[in-house]
């Protein structure tokens, strides 16, 4: 299980070039090839079929997974084991000096955690993002321990000007769901999978999503659920499957190896660490295809009198960071970061 959940975090996110020497290179597809024969031929191992993935997200997220003799796919490079330091901005100051003050937590590696290389993988891309804005400014980063207080009351009163990092749910659906009725989100800064974890060795057919009805899904208590539900599924309100809710992730793969439920929903971060932390390897495994595909996001309260400027600041420092290396860069970094230790 370790090789395939290597290569699922390997790339969460397209790679462009991560190293000057590292280059991406275009490949045609030849009849008879899927993307798993050509990972087996390229990176010498099937299960890295994630690396052709992510670096050709659009096609295949609509194809899901299907390609045809003449498409020309992106083969990215598996980079380099090198490790680069944390960064931290120089506009980065105390709370009390600060013209924007961002709201964070802990306790959620590897995206933020002040035990973590560079305090996450968001905090250190957020930093990044605020070097790049137009006319940077002075800004502080203030951890809470305590998440549930950080939507409401202090972003939402206004004690802190934006925070990171929070899921979107699908607002053109449920716009009067707490998130969507009264905060701004930025354009994605993360993109993370979402899986299915099964018992290995049972059989679990997922080809189309009705293979799915009538399977007993765990999700865990306070975890979203409107991946399951978006208007093409409606999973939930037409009760075509049966939604388990467990305390944390833990419940849910005890329920698993119980044979309480058929699969475990979680992302590929939560999954594998919980996975290992119950010395289940071996005796759970992913799906290879994403249940979804959820972004995480920085957010301003509606109500903030600088909500637009702020978050306008903040979208145009992502898309000049996304077009440079460093972006990439610190992706990686990260999730070579995670597996690492995931391994010792």
């Amino acid at each position: 299980m370790r090789r395939l959940l290597t290569s699922l975090a390997a790339l969460l996110l397209p790679i462009g070039a991560a190293a000057q020497d590292c280059p991406a290179e275009t490949y045609t597809v030849k009849a008879g090839e899927t993307v798993f024969s050509i990972a087996e031929k390229r990176f010498g191992d099937p299960e890295k079929w994630t690396l052709i993935y992510y670096a050709n997200q659009e096609m295949l997220q609509t194809s899901v997974f299907q390609i045809n003799p003449g498409d020309v796919l992106t083969i990215p490079c598996i980079p380099g084991q090198e490790t680069i330091k944390a960064e931290v901005t120089p506009f980065h100051v105390p709370e009390d000096e600060a013209e924007i003050k961002l709201l964070t937590g802990t306790g959620r590696p590897p995206f933020a955690d002040l035990n973590w290389l560079g305090q996450g993988m968001t905090t250190e891309l957020v930093h990044a993002v605020m070097e790049e804005t137009p006319n940077p400014v002075k800004y502080s980063v203030t951890f809470s321990e305590d998440w549930s207080t950080q939507l409401f009351p202090k972003l939402d009163q206004k004690e802190f000007d934006m925070g990171f990092p929070w899921f979107k749910p699908d607002c053109d659906s449920t716009p009067v769901e707490p998130r969507c009725a009264n905060f701004h989100f930025s354009d994605p800064v993360v993109e993370i999978l979402v899986l299915l974890w099964v018992r290995k060795g049972k059989e679990f057919k997922w080809e189309e999503d009705s293979d799915i009805h009538g399977k007993t899904i765990c999700r865990a208590a306070g975890q979203f659920v409107h991946d399951l539900d978006s208007p093409d599924r409606q999973w939930l309100t037409n009760d075509l499957i049966n939604l388990e809710r467990r305390k944390e992730f833990k419940g849910c793969f005890e329920a698993l190896m119980a044979g309480e439920v058929d699969a475990v929903s979680a992302n590929v971060f939560n999954g594998a660490h919980m996975v290992d932390q119950m010395g289940l390897r071996g005796e759970i495994e992913p799906l290879s295809r994403p249940l979804s595909v959820q972004t995480m996001h920085m957010i301003i309260s509606k109500r903030h009198w600088r909500g637009t400027t702020m978050m306008y600041r903040f979208n145009a420092g992502l898309a000049k960071l996304r077009q440079s290396d460093r972006y990439n860069q610190v992706v990686n970094k990260h999730l070579k970061h995670f597996w690492d230790k995931l391994d010792q």
